[in-house]
């Protein structure tokens, strides 16, 4: 079990840094000073420490070296309150893996503990980082780098014991990945309880969480084990977890906390050892702000966090998604695989997918049945609503470039500014990068010095726009 020290005066920053790791399934011990802390580095090996900069018995990076000089040294993180270029550059000459601000987030802390790990144990010629077995990634398809990235998110984090929030419009695939989570994690043999909170009526919501005795109330015939007692040994996912009552919200906090809970009816306590994973496509802080959720519970909530992208924000992966569903909606109605008129794929690319992945499967299978025995897909067999939308934009988008023909909320064309900002933005944003990779003819080191982007950015960039980097 890797070991992580964390020399900070502060017991606020230490206790949070603590509650991050130890989440992480990590042993974390604390010291408030640094005579303290190089007494631990003296009694025991750590993998990890964090250690501030100003400490009531002297400045960290004065004690840096003493620490990298142990006959098995950690990898050490400085956090300050204030940074500075000078503080920076001793850190790293004295061999600091990073020096880092204290306005972190969890998700920051996680995964720089977990890249760290990853290059010691490599380092010691070990294997034991995230896996990715696609089997339980069932439904998540591309290979955007949004997408490649949250996949990592969840691989990371499935061996943890962590509390998972999983954010993002509806329809784009959150409870695949709290599947994903769970079929990676030490849980995946016992059980995955889905609580679907907007489809249980408030005045139902504790007696089908937490179960009920016999006569309970009226209309309790039976005694009902609750779903939180289903999910002893495995996973407990609240989907859409925005909805819950605030009276829920408040006996649900304690349930977090101490894994124990009180059936409708019973006298007693029963205890329900589960892995939490919840979902929400609304802003929860937002919600929080105008009293509509606990603030408390938000915190034990998002130990992690991970943010499912819209489909807009992965077009490159709408044909990947396409053939993938296509084929299997094909074989469930027992017709033969279709293929596809290039048109097809430019009208998937150009509508905006309010709906994300779920409005693209409905698309399609709208599009099966339209086509029937036809062996190909054309355009004309997609929904109508998607056409009218798309002949709309089109029509409006010529509008707008013709200054003799302004655009009126009578021709039924006119277009929201966010939209036209973002179609605008889109466009400019492609010309440039072609014209970067044409006069630095595909040299990335010198497209990044004129561009100002950092190497990973600007190709990010230009995967989302499909531009070679080379000419």
């Amino acid at each position: 079990m890797p070991d992580i020290l964390i020399i900070e005066e502060n017991k606020t920053y230490c206790d949070t840094l603590s509650s991050i790791a130890q989440s992480m399934g990590h042993e974390v011990i604390c010291a408030d000073t640094l005579t303290g802390g190089l007494q631990e580095l003296s009694s025991r090996n750590f993998d990890i420490v964090f250690l501030e900069v100003q400490m009531p018995d002297g400045n960290g990076l004065d004690v840096l070296s003493e620490i990298l000089e142990n006959p098995a040294p950690p990898e050490v993180i400085i956090i300050t309150d204030f940074r500075t270029p000078e503080d920076a550059k001793v850190a790293i000459e004295k061999g600091a893996w990073c020096y880092i601000k204290k306005q972190f987030s969890a998700n920051e802390i996680t995964l720089l503990i977990i890249n760290i790990l990853q290059y010691r144990h490599k380092k010691a010629g070990t294997q034991d980082e995230p896996l990715l077995e696609e089997k339980h990634f069932e439904g998540i398809i591309g290979s955007s780098a949004p997408i490649k990235f949250c996949k990592y998110l969840v691989a990371s984090v499935a061996k943890t014991e962590a509390n998972v929030l999983i954010k993002g419009e509806t329809g784009t695939g959150k409870e695949l990945f709290a599947r994903a989570i769970h079929y990676h994690s030490q849980r995946a043999e016992n059980n995955f309880v889905i609580v679907d909170c907007t489809a249980i009526p408030g005045e139902l919501v504790e007696s089908m969480l937490f179960g009920y005795e016999k006569g309970a109330y009226t209309g309790a015939v039976k005694s009902r084990e609750g779903l939180i007692k289903q999910a002893h040994g495995g996973t407990l996912f609240l989907d859409e977890v925005g909805e819950l009552p605030l009276a829920t919200q408040k006996s649900f906090l304690r349930v977090i906390e101490e894994h124990r809970f009180r059936p409708v009816g019973y006298q007693q306590e029963i205890g329900s050892n589960f892995r939490l994973i919840v979902a929400s496509n609304r802003d929860l802080e937002d919600m929080v702000r105008q009293g509509l959720f606990r603030d408390d519970l938000l915190f034990r909530l998002r130990s992690f966090t991970i943010e499912v992208p819209p489909l807009r924000k992965r077009s490159q992966d709408i044909k990947e998604l396409t053939l993938y569903y296509t084929a299997k909606l094909c074989k469930q109605f027992g017709v033969a695989e279709k293929v596809f008129d290039p048109g097809f794929f430019n009208v998937l690319d150009a509508y905006s997918w309010p709906g994300n992945v779920r409005e693209l499967i409905h698309a399609l299978e709208s599009a099966i049945i339209a086509a029937q025995n036809e062996p190909a897909l054309f355009p004309k067999h997609l929904p109508t609503y998607m056409r009218i939308w798309l002949e709309r934009a089109s029509v409006g988008m010529d509008a707008a470039a013709d200054k003799k023909t302004p655009v009126t909320e009578s021709s039924g064309a006119f277009l929201k500014l966010k939209d036209v900002r973002e179609i605008a933005l889109d466009n400019a944003e492609q010309q440039y990068l072609k014209d970067l990779m044409k006069i630095t003819a595909g040299d990335m080191k010198k497209a990044c010095q004129l561009s100002g982007l950092s190497r990973t950015r600007l190709y990010v960039l230009l995967r989302k726009h499909n531009i070679a980097t080379y000419f």
